[in-house]
């Protein structure tokens, strides 16, 4: 479902991938062949959601803001995975944000990064570019190379990919 919230409907370009269990609520942006999947909800009433391009947002995650106080941007080539919470925080370019974790408010996770499934990111906290980071609460772990990098880029294609089957397949 897509919905204004106090008169503010979502942008969604014609490019992107919306599943129709999905809830895109408010304020929110979505950037050129962005996706968001199913049971996913940006919930855009207390503040603003900026998705950038080529994105992917996978089931039942969840991104919301701090109200008055925290937006959610997240940047281009970003994978959101099933189940996981971006809640009032910055998501740089190229990042995955793994199965079930919760990025909290006012962190910001440098480009490049992976926060791994399950871990839970404190409020605040500044994640380097390239790094791994996994654990409750989430620590940085190491540094990521050449080959972890294009693996994060291949996760978000890999949702590319998906929209054009999707697309092929008869609605209904």
């Amino acid at each position: 479902m897509i919905r204004s919230y106090r008169g503010r409907l979502p942008l969604i370009p014609a490019s992107c991938y919306i599943d129709p269990s999905a809830q895109i609520i408010g304020d929110v942006t979505l950037g050129e062949r962005s996706s968001v999947w199913m049971n996913a909800v940006l919930r855009g009433d207390v503040h603003s959601i900026r998705v950038g391009a080529n994105s992917n947002v996978q089931d039942c995650a969840v991104l919301h803001g701090q109200r008055n106080l925290y937006p959610v941007i997240v940047g281009d080539w970003v994978t959101i995975a099933h189940n996981a919470t971006v809640h009032g925080c910055v998501i740089e370019d190229a990042v995955l944000i793994g199965i079930g974790a919760r990025v909290l408010n006012n962190c910001r996770i440098g480009e490049g990064s992976l926060i791994a499934a399950g871990a839970v990111v404190p409020e605040g906290t500044q994640v380097p570019p390239r790094t791994l980071w996994t654990g409750v609460p989430a620590r940085l772990r190491r540094e990521l190379s050449d080959a972890d990098h294009a693996k994060i880029i291949e996760y978000a294609q890999n949702y590319l990919d998906y929209v054009e089957i999707y697309l092929k397949e008869p609605a209904g």
